[in-house]
């Protein structure tokens, strides 16, 4: 793969969090209800400039989401365009192909705001952002330097996951709009390490030992799993047992991590002796 299409494709992952960051602020400010009795405009000059902070934030999400859309969109046309690697282009299909139901569901928030259509929007932008952090993992996997990168993307997932039992919702800090933002942007930061983890651990050199690196691969992408359902579960916690749910659940992925790591170290060594042996 070129490298321009790499970065673009990067680019996409990126955007796409940062746009699950905003809405998860916007929709924990309130913001997006200063819009909704006059959805698709707002408040403000002729309904389309913000009056105030709140109708800033829900038009500066919307901004973004528009951006981020034809982004995706460009990158998966660039990616068939330039026959990328089939697992790339399918994973940018089907984020892109998600893209359209993910536009009602934001429409739905703004003028329902009910629970049901929060968690749905939520799911579903976990899903496409699900699928281009795998194209952006597969993009950025194809050299000699994946091993380094998984070990890498590991560390990274396990100094992320103990902020995140800090930030657990409502458990010991107050959980309000901000507390939110951090919460989910370490978190989706953890989920593209672990899923970043588990497609480069299954990228070895020759002669590795596979029967580690597919330890590796299972117990990064079981983390992963956790951490993107605890990030799901979370626009429902308010207190109760969903809180200790979610408090377990980053300690558990924070024990898949510590023995992902130990198996990817023994990967490592069994690579070391092999190469002695050659």
């Amino acid at each position: 793969m070129d490298a321009r299409l790499r970065r673009l494709v990067g680019v996409s992952a990126a955007l796409t969090g940062i746009l699950m960051v905003l809405g998860v602020y916007t929709a924990a400010s309130g913001a997006g209800l200063t819009c909704a009795g006059r959805w698709p405009l707002c408040d403000g000059f002729l309904g389309l400039f913000p009056a105030n902070w709140s109708s800033f934030v829900e038009w500066f999400h919307r901004l973004v989401a528009m951006v981020t859309g034809f982004v995706v969109l460009g990158t998966t046309v660039s990616a068939w365009r330039r026959g990328a690697d089939w697992r790339i282009r399918l994973a940018l299909a089907g984020a892109t192909l998600l893209l359209p139901s993910q536009i009602i569901l934001g429409a739905l928030t703004v003028t329902t705001y009910q629970w049901v259509v929060l968690l749905a929007h939520f799911s579903t932008a976990s899903l496409i952002f699900t699928g281009v952090a795998l194209a952006a993992a597969w993009a950025y996997g194809d050299s000699d330097a994946t091993p380094t990168r998984a070990r890498t993307a590991l560390a990274a997932a396990g100094v992320l996951l103990p902020v995140l039992v800090v930030l657990t919702p409502h458990a010991f800090v107050t959980f309000g709009p901000t507390v939110q933002a951090v919460y989910y942007l370490l978190g989706l930061g953890a989920y593209a390490a672990l899923l970043s983890a588990a497609v480069w651990s299954a990228t070895r050199p020759a002669g590795s030992a596979d029967a580690a690196a597919t330890r590796v691969r299972r117990l990064a992408g079981s983390a992963a799993f956790v951490v993107v359902a605890l990030l799901v579960v979370g626009r429902l916690v308010y207190g109760g047992t969903l809180q200790y749910v979610s408090l377990g659940g980053t300690l558990a992925a924070l024990a898949l991590v510590a023995l992902a790591w130990v198996a990817l170290r023994r990967a490592d060594g069994a690579d070391a002796r092999g190469a002695l042996g050659n």
